[in-house]
Order: structure tokens, then sequence, then C-alpha cells
């Protein structure tokens, strides 16, 4: 694969594939046996409907905790509130896979729920979005987990990429609606209804049960654990780490850290777009079963420390991702199915 960047303010340009359609292929064939971690992960609903019953407790008891102390509310909403929006996020991100339920329709209400937390309704929109992102990723004016030119241009040098860092999660819920139309269905609209009954609900019963200060508190919580579960947690260094270049000629990157454990392993990130259909859980077991694989990747160990390098580093910025022309990547899709299917 040829990969180019023509100067400092551009981005990297590929002229193949993304690198996970090929190595899917050639792993398959050497460890055929990685087909059996295929299938979903039947506790993930569980730990799932734990997280969502404890953040929504937390913030219908905001009231009481400020009454003690704003440090004590500041504390559990940056520790425990951004951490368990993050894990929702990633809870959505497995759902989106049908990783939770062996029907898809169970996977989309139940991603309804893991959507909760985060205020707005959020989950259908990212299931259509991040399966192109999987399936076209990098490509021009599809893949919406780029930044934009604008962004890239704007966010410059250390101040730039600090201001854009904490307020990612913005440009992460604006930026898809900028770049590609996604199509409203059936599907989109349950998950806002569900959304605006549940918020209604929580909101309409904290005012008419204890006061309507208490909700507004509660309304403070969920919000600031959700910007802050977008930037200034440890855990958002997935965001960066996963597709940012940070060593030339390689475009995914795994994490192999101890955060894995609260995030559903989304930090195996080249095994996850290896294999989009086996769950977090069994993400590990690839590895082990096709080191050769792996095992000569860049990878890291540690997201604070990718963050930092994002920040101070000068060579890495915003066009620090590799993107490909649609038009080529559209003539290479096709050629694929006709050669798939003239040997079917």
């Amino acid at each position: 694969m040829s990969i180019r960047k023509d100067s400092e303010h551009d981005f990297y340009w590929a002229d193949d594939r993304e690198p996970h359609f090929l190595r899917r292929q050639e792993i398959l064939k050497a460890h055929p046996e990685i087909k059996e971690l295929f299938g979903i992960n039947k506790k993930m609903k569980y730990f799932t409907v734990l997280w969502v019953t404890l953040h929504m407790t937390l913030a219908a008891l905001s009231y009481q905790m400020i009454d003690i102390s704003w440090w004590l509310f500041l504390g559990v909403t940056y520790l425990v509130g951004s951490t368990i929006v993050h894990a929702m996020f990633l809870s959505v991100h497995e759902i989106t896979h049908d990783l939770a339920f062996e029907k898809k329709s169970h996977n989309n209400y139940f991603s309804f729920f893991a959507n909760i937390p985060m205020i707005f309704p959020y989950a259908m929109a990212f299931k259509f979005y991040h399966g192109v992102h999987h399936w076209s990723q990098g490509t021009d004016g599809d893949d919406t987990d780029i930044p934009t030119l604008g962004e890239a241009m704007l966010f410059r040098g250390f101040i730039g990429k600090v201001i854009w860092f904490v307020s990612q999660i913005f440009f992460y819920a604006l930026r898809p609606m900028m770049v590609k139309k996604m199509p409203i269905n059936k599907w989109v609209i349950r998950n806002a209804i569900f959304q605006i009954t549940m918020m209604a609900l929580f909101f309409g019963g904290l005012t008419y049960f204890i006061s309507g200060t208490a909700a507004l508190y509660a309304l403070l919580y969920l919000g600031l654990s959700l910007v802050l579960a977008g930037g200034l947690n440890p855990v958002s260094g997935h965001f960066i780490s996963e597709h940012y270049v940070f060593e030339e000629g390689q475009e995914t990157y795994s994490y192999y850290g101890p955060l894995n454990w609260v995030t559903f392993n989304v930090g195996y990130h080249n095994e996850h777009h290896d294999f989009p259909r086996i769950p977090g859980s069994r993400l590990a077991q690839v590895r082990k079963m096709a080191p050769e694989f792996y095992d000569n990747l860049h990878s890291y160990n540690s997201w604070v420390a990718v963050n930092w390098r994002f920040l101070t580093d000068s060579k890495i910025n915003l066009y620090a991702r590799t993107k490909r022309k649609k038009e080529e990547q559209d003539a290479k899709t096709k050629t694929t199915e006709k050669g798939a299917a003239a040997v079917a």
C-alpha cells in the first residue's frame, strides 16, 4: 500500500483499500479457528444495566452531594460519572455490532437503554456512521471519524489542539451531520422518542417528588459527565489512539493497557477492525491466536501518554489521519464484489 503526505498541512492519502480487509483474509487463512470467537457477549447486558442504573441514581442524588460539598460533587462527576458515560459510549459501540443479543432488533432496543446517560438520542445515529467508518475507513466524504479540513486548519498548535481536545465530544456529535447525511428511519425515530420519554420521566419525576433544584443539579451532573467523558477523562484517549498516525505507514493502533477493563476492550482496535463480529471480551484471544499479525504493529500501553504526545508533539495534529479518494474506493469495492461473485 502506498501512502503519501504532500505537506504538513494535508492529510495522509492512501491509494489502496483499508488494511483490515486483506489482513482479515490472511488471518482466517492461517487461523480458521478464530471463527469460533464470533458471537455475542452474554454478560455485557448485565454490566450495561448496572452502570446505567448507578449513573442515573447518582444523578438523582447529586443535589445531596452538592449539599455536602461541591468538591464531592465534582469529584464523583469526574471519577465516576464521566467514566460510566464513556463506558456507555462503548457499550453502544458493542451493541452496534450486534454483540449483545442474537437478534438485530433486540440489540437496537437495548442500545436505547445504554443511550440513557447521554441525554440526547445517539445510538442509532452512531450505528449508521460507525458502520460507514468500518466499511469505508478513511474514505473522504464517508468516514466521519476523521476531522474536517476546517477543524484541521483552525485548531493548530498546542493551544488549538487543547481547545479541540477538551471539546471534541461536540465535534464527534456535530461533524457527521455536516459531512454525510444520515437517512431517517423508524429506528432513529424510535431512539429519539425513547430518549425524550426517559428524560421527561426522569427530570419530571425529580421535580415532582423532590424539587426543581434537584432536577437542575441532576442535569448538571449528566451534562458535565458527558463533556468530561469526551475529553478530559483518560479513557477518551482511545479517540486519539485508534487512528491518528503516530508511526507513518500504520493506520490503526491498539492499546493493551488496564483501562480496557472499563471500555469493553476497545483498545484492541486492530483486532476489532479485523474482526468486528468478535465481542471485546474475546479480542485478546485474537491477538494470542495470531501473534504474528499483531506483535509487529505499533501499539500503546497508556492512553494518557497518547493524549499528551498528541497535544505536545508539533508533528502530530488533526491532519494526522489517513484518507482515501471516494471515487477510487468505490471502484475498488466494485472490483472486489465482482471478483467474489465470480468465485462464488
